[in-house]
């Protein structure tokens, strides 16, 4: 499996028209997804940031005629945003967390943040999370984790989780001191554009939403 993530900024007051525009072509794009072999295919908004995730079985290597579709529904849309991320290249890879991957989805919870960093803070990000990878020493995480990347391009972060909601349970008392540890260290690279911490900051954030999704 190949994992991508795009993302891209929405114009001005252009929110409303991205929504209308995609739900004009959202029957034909996602046959053409089908026929492309792109699965897995979400985007998620918060503020004017809209974050994409997909999988395939190899890069995006596109037969002609579907490559020139999703191009023609790209121009329809981008009038309504510009690129953050390059088209067509999946962004930075900055930490991975792949488990178990549940091909099910029913019993899924998605995690899904946007963070900006401040200026220069790109590699101790990347070294922070390296560390963690390298933590597990090659295990594999039962979970309830699942499928857990972060990306990054144009100086922001943005994290896809898919968490396995029958592994779940309340934090304990270490756990939570872990967690307020780890998130007031990245509060010295980084600022939250989601509300995930707000619990530890006290501050107000939006949530993320889904914007559209395709198995």
């Amino acid at each position: 499996m190949k994992r991508h993530a795009f993302a891209m900024k929405i114009k001005e007051g252009m929110g409303g028209e991205y929504r209308a525009r995609l739900g004009k072509i959202w029957n034909d794009l996602t046959e053409v997804l089908d026929m492309a072999g792109i699965c897995n295919f979400s985007v998620w908004n918060v503020e004017d940031i809209l974050f994409g995730y997909c999988e395939t079985d190899s890069d995006y290597d596109i037969e002609a005629e579907e490559r020139e579709k999703l191009e023609t529904y790209d121009r329809f849309l981008g009038e309504t945003y510009d690129w953050i991320s390059t088209p067509w290249q999946s962004m930075r890879l900055m930490y991975h967390n792949f488990g178990i991957v549940r091909s099910n989805k029913e019993m899924i919870r998605h995690r899904v943040f946007i963070t900006k960093l401040f200026p220069g803070n790109e590699e101790e990000y990347k070294r922070r999370h390296d560390a963690l990878v390298d933590a597990r020493q090659g295990k594999v995480d039962p979970g309830p984790d699942s499928n857990f990347s972060i990306w990054n391009a144009g100086g922001y972060i943005f994290g896809y989780n898919e968490i396995d909601t029958s592994m779940e349970h309340p934090m304990t008392e270490e756990e939570k001191e872990s967690t307020i540890a780890w998130e007031k260290k990245q509060l010295g690279i980084m600022s939250w554009l989601t509300d995930d911490v707000d619990w530890i900051t006290g501050e107000h954030h939006q949530h993320i939403v889904r914007v559209c999704y395709h198995e």
